[in-house]
């Protein structure tokens, strides 16, 4: 066969193969034009609900949507016009308790401090920053959220969550886990309406088995008398977590894409200097002879704490070796190597010591690498509110200095978090600041700090005590044996 000939083929059946592609662009405009494959569902196969009740609900002469009664036992006072002003620009906060702004309440939560800074920075138009944040709400909680406020004409989404994946009582079915080149990929693909709809076409709707039924409000297991008994080294529970996490990460994204809405991704702070893992234990192949030798080693180490911080330090070593998945003794070893000024050494041991917490009421590090991993793969804006305050804490690890407790930053802290938000929203083209508006909005934040009272404060006060005995697994709830067993649906 002459060459020229098989060129000719080979040319032609590229060709083919080009024109046939070529259909594809077409087809999907008309599918977005025609509204088929709009938005995916993504019904969670990891739980279901007993029932999903709306944040909000319309008032009576149906001119604002506001957050009902039942709901402000989790979230503060919010709402906003049911017919979205012109020239307005809203934005819905989603996350946990960091947004609500305990122990504080909204009004000083960087939710607040956000709105007067666009205000002063862009007076041009009116902003619009509504506060989403629950108590001890969890990635999965705020799933229906978003898609709830998708109907509320939004502009921008700002989502900070990872601290409260482990507060409530569930279980997981053995689901079957993608390969992450694989989730990746279906990740972005999802974003196409051809795309959902064929997968809609060949994978039709059913109801969901197997899962775990949660209550519809929020039931932490150390809202209970005791609940802080109930929790216990589960390595297999702990990656489905995280695997479900990745999940609702990237459900709410694929939501909020369809809608053509931005999203921010916020990594929330977490105290390592001041804050001692809530609960210990020994591996589960630890022998006597072990805890033996263990618990000398930690009683010397704790007899030289007043004269020698090196040697106690090289006890506390010892006792690691033996175990080291007991979160006290990384976390009595990081606060050696702090007083001894030695920083890697004592950030690496708070770090062990979050990660080995047996109740992390704080993001653990495959949570922060997860949050991380998503916000790169989708291009998602990711602030880390972590690093941003831990820059000026003591050695630059992040403690009391910056945080009231174990994860909620002091109302500065807030005002440094909406900075970073409003410059990120100025990069990316959602506002354009306009000359002299610090001053502007300095005048602005001291106007409404002094309009709070003093009772706010106080009230503040009261609820961080209480905040430190709900962590401590002091609660005065019922018995933890109480609860309302969760059943499989």
């Amino acid at each position: 066969m002459p060459e020229s000939s098989s060129k000719r083929r080979r040319l032609f059946r590229l060709v083919a193969v080009l024109l046939g592609f070529s259909f594809l662009p077409a087809i999907e405009l008309l599918l977005r034009l025609t509204g088929i494959g709009a938005a995916p569902s993504y019904e969670d196969p990891f739980v279901g609900f007993k029932g999903i009740r709306p944040l909000f609900e319309l008032s009576a002469d149906k001119t604002t949507y506001r957050i009902p009664q039942p709901k402000l036992k989790f979230f503060s006072p919010e709402s906003f016009p049911a017919q979205k002003p012109a020239n307005t620009f809203r934005i819905f906060t989603l996350g946990g308790s960091t947004v609500k702004g305990r122990p504080y309440s909204k009004e000083t939560s960087f939710s607040t401090w956000l709105e007067l800074s666009l205000q002063a920075a862009a007076p041009d138009r009116e902003w619009e920053s509504i506060n989403c944040g629950g108590i001890s709400y969890a990635s999965y909680r705020l799933v229906p959220i978003l898609r709830e406020c998708l109907e509320y004409q939004p502009d921008l989404f700002v989502i900070c969550t990872g601290h409260n994946e482990f507060l409530e009582d569930r279980t997981y079915s053995n689901l079957k886990q993608l390969p992450q080149a694989i989730a990746i990929s279906q990740d972005w693909a999802s974003q196409s309406h051809l795309y959902r709809t064929v997968r809609s076409a060949l994978q039709p709707s059913t109801p969901m088995t197997n899962r775990f039924e949660m209550s519809a409000d929020v039931e932490a297991l150390l809202d209970y008398r005791g609940g802080l008994e109930v929790y216990d080294r589960n390595d297999n529970w702990r990656s489905n977590v995280v695997r479900h996490f990745e999940h609702n990460l990237r459900a709410m994204l694929a939501l909020a894409n369809a809608a053509d809405v931005p999203v921010i991704l916020i990594r929330p702070p977490s105290n390592l200097r001041n804050s001692p893992p809530f609960k210990s234990q020994h591996r589960n192949d630890i022998t006597a002879g072990e805890v033996i030798d263990w618990e000398n080693a930690v009683e010397t180490a704790h007899g030289l704490y007043t004269n020698n911080i090196k040697l106690a330090a090289s006890h506390l070593q010892q006792a690691i070796q033996i175990d080291e998945r007991f979160a006290a003794t990384h976390y009595e070893l990081g606060k050696c190597h702090e007083l001894l000024g030695n920083r890697t050494a004592a950030r690496h041991h708070f770090m062990r010591a979050l990660d080995e917490d047996i109740c992390p009421l704080r993001m653990i590090p495959a949570l922060i690498a997860t949050l991380e991993r998503v916000a790169h793969s989708s291009g998602t804006p990711l602030i880390d509110a972590h690093d941003l305050l831990e820059k000026e804490s003591r050695l630059q690890i992040l403690g009391n200095d910056q945080l009231l407790d174990h994860v909620h930053p002091s109302i500065e802290g807030h005002q440094r978090l909406a900075e970073m938000i409003r410059q990120e929203m100025e990069r990316q083209g959602m506002c354009q600041s306009i000359e002299g508006w610090r001053s502007r909005r300095d005048v602005s934040f001291q106007k409404h700090r002094q309009s709070l009272g003093n009772a706010y404060f106080v009230a503040a006060r009261r609820a961080l005590h209480g905040l430190n005995e709900w962590a401590a697994g002091r609660a005065e709830g019922i018995p933890v044996e109480s609860r309302p067993s969760p059943v499989k649906n």
